[in-house]
């Protein structure tokens, strides 16, 4: 039901013990969870107070909510309800489930510079500041790619880039890279084979929209939009490349 990056969301407003700990029992996967794992959930998240708690007793005030198996304590029907009535717009809000792809995806970045940019655009992402998740992430990619052609295919992209541009002065490093227009690069990297046509459109569609929210304009961004920029980005560029 709820992706464990919701918790500190949910678990930091003013609710009841017991609904901070219904709500843990509703994190994927939804399973029968023991009382120290149910503790050590909610600390992760933040409740640090929980592990102070006595959950059985708690859950047992509550038993049309809640019952205890042989596996450990899980969500009745009318528990996940509850939960769903609780979490409102997070249970179906993409945030969670995207910055946690994304976050999968990080360690497989080798550059720490990028990795530090990545994060910033997951913390952006979830914090709602929508601009800056956008252009962080676009940023990162762009690095990813940039390193990925220094390391496998700087010969080609430069033989590519002198044919059509002969002022071009042949690229040693991803910062000589920096000094293309981001669109002239995704269409060399295409033409050199790096990424196929149709990835080539989806990158510039997410470049066109970095390009929105890099400068102030009255351009109107809400979650799904640019989850699914991220998204484009997560299986297109950090999880290939």
């Amino acid at each position: 039901m709820l992706p464990e990056d919701a918790l500190k969301d949910l678990l930091s407003q003013k609710l009841t013990d017991q609904d901070r700990l219904l709500i843990c029992l509703a994190v994927q996967p939804v399973r029968p969870r023991e009382v120290k794992a149910i503790k050590s959930l909610a600390a992760r998240a933040g409740w640090r107070a929980a592990q102070k708690k006595n959950v059985s007793a708690i859950f047992a005030r509550c038993p049309s909510l809640a019952v205890r198996t042989s596996d450990g304590w899980e969500l009745t029907a009318a528990g996940s309800q509850h939960v769903a009535r609780i979490a409102g717009p997070l249970m179906s809000s993409p945030i969670p489930q995207v910055a946690s792809s994304l976050r999968a995806q990080l360690v497989k970045v080798s550059s720490s510079d990028t990795q530090r940019f990545v994060e910033e655009a997951i913390v952006c992402f979830e914090t709602r500041q929508y601009r800056a998740a956008v252009v962080l992430s676009w940023v990162g990619a762009i690095a990813v790619l940039q390193d990925h052609v220094v390391t496998n295919s700087l010969s080609q992209f430069n033989a590519e880039a002198i044919r059509r541009d002969s002022k071009w002065k042949p690229a040693k490093n991803a910062d000589d890279l920096g000094s293309m227009k981001e669109f002239h690069f995704l269409e060399i990297l295409e033409s050199i084979s790096v990424i196929g046509k149709n990835v080539k459109q989806e990158l510039q569609k997410c470049l066109q929209l970095r390009n929105g929210c890099g400068h102030p304009n009255s351009l109107q961004l809400a979650d799904h939009k640019v989850s699914a920029h991220i998204e484009d980005l997560i299986l297109n560029v950090f999880a290939k490349f």
